[in-house]
């Protein structure tokens, strides 16, 4: 009889393909998953939105699936935790109804109000409040955008909310804002968790837009009833306001202690470094953490797995083919084509720019480029140097947040990325850091579903949290024997960048 006394946490994660939900013990185990594709819409260049609705109506299916298939009562779910991907602005109007679509964190269309709003409002002045530069993928940018191209949807707007709060606004009716998505608007005082009213009104804002801001573990509502019916739960279950996925990643890989490092291999790269004190740095990103208390320096670049999965879309049809017979998959027999390949490909090195860059360069003209090619070159050349630039603008991003004043101990890695042993070795050697690989895949949505066990008060700390739930699956020591290679193709992938950027900007 005990078993039907044991309670469960259900996480929720909104990413940039598709939303995960999965149902976890008290132990961090995965009882079950599922998840929920939508799409993202790139209507104009430079645009890249998503409808909220498909993402609830996606999260409704996944947690359907994921509570039959754990055969779970519903009952038994004592706690729920949300993690959203960054830089979303819903306008919701008083009904809570959503009036446009919304540009993600890849979107740029608001490049030119970010150039007449920082001159006019004074960069400067702008970073030292929010402890973030003020660039076109960033919330606020976005809102400025509606006032002026798209003035009925500003007009009618309520609140803005993230991708997070969106969710826990469908399951529990309350408009929240919790502290580590407030980077998103830089109208949000980075030193303090508080709006900057004064900011506000100077940036162009309507501050009454802006929700209440509460911490990633608290309780702010429970499930209604309207909900439970459309997602199969039970009505009553608490809802915590959740986090910024980057901050549940981190926290779900057990990084919450400063100079621990979480390592982002999911769609997007990048890291994330807690600090427990406050250190900005303009061409990187700068959050509160989940965990109370501390800060996360984070870099943040477009190309992460999201590049191995352009690459195997477009140039694996003989490795599907291949896999078929061999029973692995095509991605499986791309890792041992580039494992064929030496350290540095021979000279090969790519620039991951696949949708701009975000941190350090923020250039939304920046380009994807391969350099070093000729006729010996083979598949494998152009798969290891894929891994190899995403590793390389990782180091990029940890040398400008050492130059800031953050230490960095070791990386712990987590994304679909982790699970290639080769690929976490190249990381390892480019960065020259030693990387821990916890044994979740799910670190993002456990995360998730810690800030709701401490929130209901499953564990008494974030701490005991990360004692009783995350587990270390292998570690990768970096090959000094790389080193010289890789800090010449490193010289290499900085000096291309700056070579060819008025060529990307279109200055020829």
């Amino acid at each position: 009889m005990s078993g039907a006394m044991e309670q469960y946490l259900l996480g929720i994660d909104i990413g940039t393909s598709a939303c995960k939900v999965a149902v976890f013990d008290e132990s961090g185990q995965v009882k079950a998953g599922a998840s929920g594709a939508y799409n993202v819409y790139y209507p104009h260049p430079g645009w890249a939105e998503q409808n909220p609705e498909e993402w609830w109506q996606a999260v409704c299916s996944a947690v359907k699936a994921a509570m039959e298939k754990s055969g779970i009562r519903p009952g038994s779910v004592a706690g729920i935790g949300i993690d959203g991907q960054s830089w979303s602005a819903i306008p919701i109007d008083a009904e809570g109804k959503v009036l446009a679509n919304t540009p993600i964190w890849m979107d740029t269309r608001a490049a030119g109000i970010c150039e007449e709003t920082g001159a006019r409002v004074g960069e400067k002045r702008i970073f030292d409040v929010c402890g973030n530069p003020f660039k076109p993928s960033y919330s606020t940018p976005k809102v400025l955008w509606y006032k002026e191209q798209m003035p009925d949807v500003y007009r009618k707007t309520d609140k803005i909310l993230q991708s997070n709060s969106y969710i826990a606004f469908k399951l529990t009716g309350e408009v929240t804002q919790e502290l580590t998505q407030g980077y998103g608007h830089h109208c949000f005082c980075m030193r303090q968790g508080t709006w900057d009213m004064e900011m506000c009104r100077d940036l162009g804002m309507d501050p009454d837009m802006l929700p209440a801001i509460c911490a990633s573990h608290d309780v702010i509502g429970t499930v209604t009833a309207k909900a439970a019916k459309e997602c199969g739960l039970m009505e009553g279950i608490p809802v915590v306001a959740g986090a910024l996925d980057a901050a549940c990643g981190t926290l779900g890989a057990g990084a919450v202690h400063p100079g621990e490092t979480q390592e982002q291999g999911g769609q997007a790269g990048g890291m994330s470094i807690c600090m427990d004190t406050y250190k900005a740095d303009e061409r990187l990103i700068l959050s509160f953490h989940a965990v109370p208390g501390q800060w996360i320096l984070q870099g943040g670049t477009v190309g992460g797995g999201g590049v191995m999965r352009w690459l195997e879309h477009e140039f694996a049809d003989y490795e599907r083919m291949k896999g078929k017979e061999t029973r692995k998959s095509s991605l499986e027999l791309f890792n041992e084509l580039a494992g064929e390949v030496p350290a540095g490909s021979d000279g090969v090195v790519f620039l991951p720019y696949m949708s701009g860059e975000r941190s350090p360069i923020w250039d939304p003209d920046a380009k994807g480029v391969y350099y070093g090619l000729d006729f010996s070159k083979t598949k494998g050349h152009f798969i290891r140097a894929a891994m190899e630039g995403v590793a390389l603008s990782l180091r990029h991003n940890l040398d400008v947040a050492e130059q800031a004043g953050a230490s960095v101990s070791e990386l712990r890695s987590m994304g679909g990325s982790a699970n290639s042993l080769l690929w976490t070795q190249i990381k390892a050697d480019v960065t020259g850091k030693r990387i821990v690989v916890p044994s979740s895949d799910t670190a993002t949505t456990l995360g998730a579903v810690i800030l709701a066990g401490v929130g209901v008060g499953m564990y008494k700390s974030f701490d005991e949290a990360v004692k009783k739930t995350v587990a270390e699956k292998r570690y990768h020591e970096p090959d000094p024997g790389t080193q010289e290679v890789y800090t010449r193709n490193y010289k290499v992938y900085r000096k291309l960048y700056e070579n060819l950027k008025a060529v990307m900007k279109g200055d020829i």
